[in-house]
């Protein structure tokens, strides 16, 4: 990795910034991207009830839902809700898509049902990680509790069930 942009969420022109996060984002064409799945099915904050699989945007300002708000405090990233940010900003889900490989991780009891839900839901934006499942290149890697509820033995690739 050569560089590393943040998204500056404190400046005062939210659209400025998304426009220009964008513009970098284009420019560098990025060929491998980290993320995790939150609680409520979000990738990159898009929120079940935001989540655009469509969108036109490469990043966005988003609502942060309860849940959401509450996993950040579970860990450990603020004290309490009130401290959360009620907004945030998102790169979208049509720009995560476009990146070639996609590296997803997920560790811990409270993303179980969550890992059921993307594996096993309908492709929606009610559990919008389920879209993972139409990118050619993606790795999940679990652990043996956020791995719980699935029934491994539906799994056909002798390596695929690892945890």
């Amino acid at each position: 990795m050569r560089e590393f942009f943040e998204i500056d969420g404190s400046f005062p022109d939210i659209d400025r910034v998304c426009h220009d996060y964008a513009d970098r984002l284009c420019k560098a064409k990025p060929q491998l991207c980290l993320l995790g799945i939150g609680e409520n099915g979000h990738l990159a904050f898009n929120e079940p009830e935001e989540a655009d699989f469509d969108d036109p945007q490469d990043i966005r300002a988003v609502t942060l839902d309860m849940v959401c708000r509450r996993q950040q405090v579970a860990e450990g990233w603020f004290k309490d809700t009130d401290k959360v940010p009620a907004r945030a900003l998102t790169v979208t889900i049509p720009a995560l898509l476009r990146v070639p490989n996609l590296i997803v991780s997920v560790p811990g009891a409270r993303k179980a049902q969550i890992v059921k839900r993307t594996i096993e839901d309908r492709i929606s934006t009610d559990c919008p990680a389920t879209i993972l499942r139409t990118h050619p290149n993606v790795t999940l890697f679990l652990d043996q509790e956020s791995a719980a509820k699935l029934d491994l033995t539906k799994w056909k690739h002798p390596h695929s069930a690892k945890v």
